[in-house]
C-alpha cells in the first residue's frame, strides 16, 4: 500500500577535517552559484525548501550544484532529501565510508522498492556526487527525513488531522539533523505538496505542510519547481481515480512509469531561482518563489523491480 505524497530522511555528520588521499578540493569556480541566489540568500533564511516534481534528472542536479557553490565558499551545507526516516542509521554509517565504497554501502541503505521518482538515479547520483566533495574536504552533511521514524513520533503527532503527523514528523527530522552540526544553510528537497506554506483544508480536516511545520523551527524561504515541456519518472493515480493527500491508495491503482509533464511556458533561459512571481502569473501565496529548470527529464528508479 502507499500514501500521497511519500518521504523520507536520514542524517549524518560533516566532515571530520582534512581531505580524502588523492583528492582535490573544487575551487569556487567549479561550482558556481545560480542566478537568483543572492536574492534568495538576502532573506537570510534558515531553511531553503526546493518544491519538486519528483523523477527527473534535472531537480537534484539543480540542488547538488548550489551545495557545491556553496560548500566551497565555506558555508557548511546540509542537503535533506525526502528518503525514508528509517533509514537513518544505514545512509550516515554510508556518509562515513570512502569513495570506494560509498556506492555499496549507500545502495544498501534502502532503495529497493522505491519507483516513485523520489528513489532515483538522479537523486542516487546526486549523493554520490556530494560524498565525493565530502571527502575533498567541502563541509556537507545530508539527511533524509521522509516519515516518522519510530512509534515516539508517531504517537506524539497522533492527534494532527489528515496528513499532518506525516508532515509534522517530516519538519522535525529536519529541524533535528540540522541541530546535529552548526550548519550555515539547510537545503530541503521535497515534493511540491510539503514546500506549501499555506495550511491544506478547511475546518477540522486541515493541517500543516511540512514547510509551514519547519517555520516554526526557524526561517524558512520556499520555491516552487517550474520547468519546460518534458518527462518526469513518477506513480499517480491509474486515470479516472482521485485520492485526497494522507489517503491510502492501493497498490492496483497506482501506475509508475516515465510520463509527460506538460510544464509551463517556456523561458528560454539557463537554471535560475527567484523570489516573488513566475513571469506571466499573480502571486502564488503558497510560495516565496520558484527555481527554473527549464526542460525536463525523467529519471527513472536507481534499484529497477
Amino acid at each position: 500500500m502507499h500514501s500521497i505524497p511519500s518521504i523520507l530522511l536520514a542524517l549524518s555528520t560533516l566532515p571530520s577535517g582534512g581531505q580524502a588521499a588523492g583528492s582535490e578540493m573544487p575551487a569556487p569556480s567549479q561550482c558556481a552559484l545560480p542566478e537568483g541566489w543572492s536574492q534568495v540568500a538576502g532573506r537570510g533564511s534558515r531553511y531553503v525548501v526546493f518544491g519538486e516534481l519528483h523523477g527527473t534528472h534535472e531537480s537534484p542536479a539543480f540542488v547538488g550544484d548550489l551545495a557545491c557553490a556553496l560548500a566551497s565558499r565555506d558555508r557548511r551545507v546540509l542537503v535533506a532529501v525526502e528518503l525514508d526516516s528509517t533509514i537513518d542509521g544505514a545512509l550516515q554509517e554510508a556518509w562515513k565510508q570512502p569513495v570506494s565504497r560509498f556506492k555499496q554501502a549507500l545502495g544498501a541503505a534502502g532503495w529497493q522498492g522505491r519507483k516513485d521518482g523520489v528513489g532515483s538515479e538522479a537523486m542516487f547520483a546526486m549523493l554520490v556526487r556530494l560524498h565525493a566533495l565530502k571527502e575533498a574536504g567541502l563541509p556537507i552533511g545530508v539527511a533524509a527525513f521522509n516519515g516518522t521514524r519510530d512509534e515516539a513520533q508517531q504517537k506524539r503527532f497522533s492527534d494532527l488531522a489528515g496528513q499532518g503527523p506525516h508532515e509534522a514528523a517530516q519538519a522535525e527530522n529536519i529541524k533535528e539533523a540540522a541541530a546535529l552540526a552548526r550548519y550555515d544553510q539547510v537545503l530541503v528537497l521535497a515534493g511540491s505538496f510539503h514546500a506549501e506554506r499555506a495550511r491544506y483544508g478547511e475546518g477540522a480536516n486541515s493541517f500543516d505542510p511540512m514547510a509551514v511545520r519547519l517555520a516554526s523551527f526557524g526561517t524558512v524561504t520556499s520555491l516552487k519547481m517550474r520547468y519546460a515541456a518534458g518527462t518526469s519518472w513518477d506513480c499517480n493515480p491509474k486515470p479516472g481515480m482521485r485520492f485526497e493527500p494522507g489517503q491510502t491508495i492501493p497498490e492496483d491503482a497506482i501506475e509508475c512509469g516515465n510520463h509527460r509533464a506538460k510544464g509551463d511556458v517556456d523561458l528560454f533561459r539557463a537554471p535560475f531561482m527567484q523570489l516573488g512571481a513566475f513571469p506571466g502569473e499573480d502571486r502564488d501565496a503558497r510560495f516565496d518563489g520558484f527555481f527554473w529548470l527549464g526542460p525536463i527529464s525523467g529519471s527513472p528508479p536507481q534499484v529497477p523491480e
